[in-house]
C-alpha cells in the first residue's frame, strides 16, 4: 500500500475529503521550498503535488506560467525538486508528495534513471501532463515497481475509450481537470463535475481528485461535495505572490489552512 493509498484511506475512514495543494518548487526562491512543503503539511494537506518548472507548460494558465519562470530564473530543475523532496522526506514521512510536470525533463533525464531517483528521494507519484496513457505504459510500471503512483489527468473531452486506458495503469489517485481550460480559469461548473465523476467511478476504482478553477472555501466545499480530493493551485501561488517573497510560505499556509477548515465543515455523504 503507498502513501497515497494509506492516505485517502484514513480520509475514508474519517469521512472528509482530501486537499491537494498544489506548488512551484523553486518558488519563490530555491531555499523556500522545502520550508513551504512542511508548512503546508502542518496545515493540513493531504497531499502535496510539486511543480516541476518547465519552459513551455501548455497546461498551465499565467499565474503558474510565473511560478515556472521564477523558479527556472532560480535555477531549479527536475533534479532539483528531487533534491527538495529526499530533504522534506527526512522529517516528513507521512505526507505523500506527487510531482506534477512535463516529459521534456524527465526525457532529458532518462526514465529509467528519472524513477529511480524517484524512489530514492521519496517521491510517492507522478503525473506528467503530456504524456497520454498510450504512450506512458513503459514509465507506470517502472514507476509501480518502485511504489510510486503513475497519476493522470481526465478531462470533460476524455472518451470512454480514454477513460478504460487511465484505469488500466493509473494508481493513487485520477485527477479530474473540472474545465476545459488552463489551470486558474474562473468558469467552474460545479453541477457539470457532478454529473461526470459518477461515470468515472464506474470505470476507475481510485480516488478522484478535482482541480482547475477552484480559487476559496466556497468553490472547494461544492466540489467536495462530489470529490474524493480539491486539487489547488494557481490560488495558492497567487496568494504567494501577493504577500510578498518573506511572508509567502506563511500566507500560502494560512490560505490552505482555511479551505482545510472549509473543507472539514462539509458533511460527506
Amino acid at each position: 500500500m503507498s502513501r497515497i493509498d494509506e492516505r485517502f484511506a484514513a480520509l475514508r475512514a474519517a469521512g472528509r475529503t482530501g486537499l491537494i495543494p498544489y506548488v512551484m518548487a523553486g518558488d519563490p526562491t530555491e531555499r523556500t521550498t522545502v520550508g513551504l512543503l512542511h508548512a503546508l503539511a502542518r496545515a493540513g494537506a493531504d497531499v502535496i503535488e510539486l511543480g516541476v518548472p518547465f519552459s513551455d507548460p501548455m497546461a498551465d494558465g499565467p499565474v503558474i506560467q510565473r511560478a515556472a519562470e521564477r523558479a527556472i530564473r532560480n535555477g531549479v530543475d527536475l533534479q532539483q525538486c528531487l533534491r527538495s523532496t529526499a530533504e522534506f522526506r527526512r522529517e516528513n514521512g507521512a505526507t505523500p508528495i506527487v510531482l506534477m510536470g512535463y516529459a521534456n525533463p524527465i526525457e532529458q533525464l532518462g526514465v529509467g534513471h528519472f524513477v529511480e531517483l524517484a524512489a530514492q528521494s521519496g517521491v510517492d507519484g507522478v503525473l506528467v501532463v503530456d504524456y497520454p496513457p498510450e504512450e506512458c505504459t513503459e514509465l507506470a510500471r517502472r514507476l509501480r515497481e518502485r511504489r510510486i503512483d503513475p497519476i493522470f489527468l481526465l478531462a470533460p473531452t476524455s472518451t470512454e475509450q480514454r477513460v478504460g486506458q487511465i484505469a488500466q495503469i493509473a494508481s493513487g489517485y485520477v485527477y479530474y481537470v473540472s474545465l476545459t481550460g488552463i489551470t486558474g480559469a474562473g468558469h467552474l461548473d460545479v453541477a457539470a463535475v457532478a454529473a461526470r465523476i459518477p461515470a468515472i467511478r464506474e470505470r476507475v476504482r481510485l480516488p478522484v481528485g478535482v482541480g482547475f478553477g477552484i480559487k476559496d472555501a466556497a468553490s472547494a466545499q461544492a466540489i467536495a461535495r462530489v470529490a474524493d480530493a480539491v486539487v489547488i493551485g494557481s490560488r495558492v501561488i497567487e496568494t504567494m505572490e501577493q504577500a510578498g517573497e518573506a511572508e509567502a510560505v506563511g500566507a500560502a499556509a494560512a490560505f490552505v489552512a482555511s479551505i482545510r477548515a472549509a473543507l472539514d465543515r462539509v458533511e460527506k455523504k
